[in-house]
């Protein structure tokens, strides 16, 4: 989304799903996930909108479609590499939109090569490395400019002894403000004519998705997949928008930011983006997943998505904006949002003379995703650990080897609502029975803090959409239970005071910090108001700010996260804003707040034609007053007010300045929606479809199988990989496994396994099974089943259902089994962890572990326990052959 469009949230609002003609849910079960926006789907729906659900699986949200496309998990995107390749093919495509606000008429490099030309591969990759140059990737006309992640060239005057950091994760950091081009005038071709025009490149690259190769990849039926083609595209264009909703069924694969570039894609062809009904939204699986990227809780990121610095050498302000900053766009103005950051960090401190405090930030060393710390524990190099709101020993993929991490740790500090597993494992966890671990051996000196829950504390979320909503605390927590606030806080002020009168240079970071929020109450609750008018930003004069656009580089101005900026404005809380929805407009923007500007539709700009006008009256949204001379409609334009359409901007401008009046996506480094990414990616500047890391197919697009840029980031005995069909030892592993969650239960059931009403409607883990797959394997309903991988073997009660039916891949037949993964042996209902099962292979752009596909055995009965259980897997490993090479090879 980020790369793609500029801001990594979701494009649009759950109540405007109302106003969709078709909406396709893909890569989540939305009724069952996500009931309470769901019901804008039915809302749709009851006023004639097509609804599509495509899934492994039939769910409650398939009973509620007109059409359910069951298909294999792990080939969306040859699923919608078909839908682009029919609106290419068939001429669908809302031409007009595309020469005005996307980058189709760009001409590529010469020594560009595609998935077409390299059987899979693009150009410019380092087989050993398996890491891409994409200088060939870059427009004609364009000095070259880096994939994210890979910026070393951008500090030519800084080379002794910087560290090889190529391999940080910096996707994220494209959460609001795309990716950087290089300078120079991208040659065009308004008449996509051009054989290296990006158009004629994307029609080359998706001709070979035609409905045939959809059906044998994805076990689609054509006629079904025709069908979808057709309602998706009758139902966009210039008076009709199509939606997209997805989630984690998407993220989680090790080609997940592709399965969204794909829809990215799509979306952008058909004209759905920007424009009331159509968009794309992505489905966040709590309460403030998007806040805690926002803030952030990220490792690489600073609020508002603003990168890390690097452990350069020598690297000061100036040198890292230019490094980092966009020459065009708002995110050309990345030294105001970085300097007032600065000012919210340390206040007085920070000065012009002293570069703001820029040295006081931490520097990244390499990558510090949570499955990079697990490699880090067991080497011994991370001592100490902190889980807050996260159970990764039944939640994180490959749980046993979570386990043994924390096993290596000297201390583990773990706050929550209830004794989860990540605080009692070194007693009673899967290891502690099998002898792999004994509690008398294990150092790890475990704190277990009890949390307050969100009706015990003030605060807020931000949601799936953007949306900051403030809730009050209704009663006091009992006990020692704490809020974050308070324990990151009083954390914060006893470590000032153990600091205090320190002369050691390496301390005033700390020291130095603006760290004086007023408390609150006997236990000196600190106020969280006063947080977010700070996150909000002030002026000099301590004076709330309105909007990111008033931020300085001078010092003048300080503000927490600059994408926030506005929710504060006036001294007044504009989370907690409640005014009902009859006595506003649909779009409601005075219920809450929504980040950037209260703007509910992103990218709105596009709603209107190149004139300024709507495309067509039945969508309106924001448009052109030209005796007013600013933009209005009913929802906050995404766009300078007072730009006309007919503006050009002189040359040589710089950031906002430089955008045209008809740059839509203002937070792009050239204004364009991509459909093309020449930088920003480091698997490819196109979706391609490749097979997960565990599969029973060969890849029938092309010769290169997996991902060639997958990262494997720990390599252990508990880690090991299967083989993928058609290779030796894939029969030993033949069904293919999904995870998903339930309504009610909650992720790793650290909130729900403890309540006995929840626990009573759904008392046990279970797998899901067609009658099919039952009669072939010997399973019994409502019996027991042992699943069984290279990592472990764990034990489900069996469900036959024909919600997962069987499906005809590369002509032959092909059983998937349903796992929800809430499960742990704590709580009121226990079970074995699903999680227990994969593998730790990464998506290379976010580091987001592969857990909604992976090949499986399933027999009947259950597993064994002890040193027995062993013995099950290291014989299914022998069987299969794996060494600690398998499934590695690029």
């Amino acid at each position: 989304m980020g790369t793609s469009f500029g801001r990594g949230g979701a494009s649009t609002f759950q109540q405007d799903l109302q106003n969709s003609d078709c909406i396709v849910i893909q890569g989540s079960n939305m009724a069952e996930c996500h009931p309470v926006g769901f019901q804008w789907v039915m809302e749709a729906k009851a006023r004639g909108a097509k609804v599509i659900h495509v899934d492994p699986r039939f769910t409650r949200t398939s009973a509620m479609s007109d059409v359910h496309v069951p298909l294999r998990a792990g080939s969306d995107i040859a699923f919608l590499g078909g839908i682009v390749n029919h609106v290419l093919s068939k001429e669908k495509y809302f031409r007009d939109y595309l020469l005005a606000y996307t980058n189709a008429p760009m001409i590529l490099r010469e020594d560009f090569q595609d998935t077409e030309d390299l059987d899979g591969l693009f150009s410019g990759l380092d087989p050993d490395e398996r890491v891409y140059d994409a200088t060939t990737w870059q427009y004609e006309g364009m000095a070259t400019q880096a994939a994210s992640g890979h910026r070393e060239e951008h500090y030519p005057k800084v080379t002794e002894g910087r560290s090889e950091i190529s391999h940080e994760a910096r996707g994220e950091s494209h959460g609001s403000g795309g990716a950087a081009l290089g300078e120079g005038v991208p040659h065009r071709d308004e008449t996509l004519s051009h054989p290296r025009c990006v158009f004629q490149v994307l029609k080359r690259h998706f001709s070979r998705y035609t409905p045939e190769m959809v059906e044998r990849t994805c076990g689609v039926p054509r006629d079904l997949f025709e069908k979808v083609c057709e309602l998706v595209t009758e139902n966009s264009g210039r008076d009709r928008t199509t939606a997209i909703a997805y989630a984690v069924g998407w993220t989680q694969h090790t080609t997940g930011v592709q399965n969204i570039r794909a829809a990215a894609i799509l979306q952008t062809l058909l004209g759905n983006m920007g424009r009331p009904g159509g968009g794309i939204l992505a489905l966040r699986g709590h309460a403030s997943i998007q806040g805690s990227s926002d803030i952030p809780t990220l490792f690489n990121l600073l609020p508002g998505y603003i990168p890390m610095p690097h452990s350069h050498t020598g690297e000061d302000l100036d040198t890292f904006v230019e490094a980092e900053a966009a020459e065009k766009g708002y995110w050309g103005h990345m030294r105001d949002y970085l300097v007032s950051l600065l000012k919210a960090y340390w206040g007085p401190a920070a000065t012009e003379d002293n570069d703001f405090c820029f040295d006081y930030l931490p520097r990244l060393t390499g990558s510090h995703s949570t499955y990079d710390t697990v490699q880090l524990q067991l080497d011994g190099v991370c001592k100490g650990y902190f889980l807050m709101g996260e159970n990764p020993a039944v939640g994180s993929a490959n749980a046993r080897l979570q386990r043994l991490a924390m096993a290596n740790l000297d201390w583990l500090v773990v706050r929550d609502f209830s004794l989860i597993e990540s605080a009692t494992w070194w007693k009673d966890g899967p290891e502690i029975e099998t002898g792999e671990l004994r509690t008398e051996d294990i150092a790890t000196e475990v704190f277990f803090l009890p949390a307050a829950s969100h009706s015990e504390k003030d605060g807020s979320f931000t949601n799936t959409q953007r949306m900051v909503q403030w809730h009050y605390q209704a009663v006091e927590p009992e006990g020692d239970a704490r809020s974050d606030l308070w324990f990151m806080y009083h954390l914060g002020r006893v470590i000032r005071e153990k600091l205090a009168g320190s002369t050691d240079e390496a301390d005033r970071p700390v020291l130095d910090l603006t760290w004086d929020y007023p408390v609150k109450g006997d236990i000196a609750e600190p106020e969280a108001e006063a947080v977010l008018a700070e996150i909000n930003g002030f002026d000099a004069e301590g004076r709330p700010l309105s909007s990111y656009t008033q931020l300085k580089d001078d010092g003048s101005t300080a503000c927490g996260c600059w994408i926030y900026c506005g929710v504060y404005a006036d001294g007044v809380n504009q989370a907690a804003r409640r005014k009902p929805g009859k006595e506003q407009n649909w779009v409601a923007p005075e219920w809450a707040w929504a980040w950037p500007a209260n703007r509910r539709i992103l990218y709105n700009r596009a709603s209107a034609d190149p004139e300024g006008r709507p495309w067509s009256e039945r969508k309106a949204l924001v448009w052109w007053d030209a005796e007013r001379g600013e933009w209005t409609g009913h929802d906050v334009p995404d766009f300078p007010a007072t730009r006309p359409p007919d503006h050009v901007p002189p040359e040589g401008a710089k950031g906002s300045d430089a955008l045209s009046g008809t740059d839509a996506f203002i937070m792009q480094a050239d204004g364009k929606a991509w459909l093309y990414v020449p930088t920003g990616l480091l698997d490819g500047p196109l979706p391609t479809h490749y097979e997960p890391q565990e599969s029973p197919f060969s890849n029938p697009l092309h010769r290169q199988r997996r991902n060639p840029a997958r990262e494997f980031l720990v390599r252990h005995p508990y880690n090991r990989y299967h083989p993928s069909g058609p290779e030796p030892g894939s029969e030993v592993f033949p069904y293919v496994a999904t995870t998903y969650r339930l309504t009610e239960h909650h992720t790793a059931g650290g909130m729900s396994r403890w309540q006995p009403y929840l626990s009573e409607l759904q008392p046990e883990f279970f797998c899901e099974v067609s009658p099919e797959l039952a009669a072939e394997r010997g399973l019994t309903h409502m019996g027991w089943a042992t699943l069984v991988s290279a990592r472990t073997a764990i034990e489900a009660r069996v469900m036959v259902t024909d919600r997962m039916a069987p499906i005809r891949v590369q002509g032959r037949t092909l059983h998937q089994i349903g796992l929800p993964y809430h499960w742990g042996p704590n709580g009121y209902t226990r079970g074995d962890a699903a999680n227990e099962l994969i593998h730790l292979a990464v998506d290379p752009n976010v580091r987001i572990q592969e857990t909604k596909t992976l090949t499986c055995d399933i027999r009947p009965g259950r597993r064994p326990r002890g040193p027995a259980l062993l013995d099950l897997v290291r014989e299914y490993r022998t069987r299969a052959g794996i060494t600690e090479e398998t499934g590695t090879e690029m």
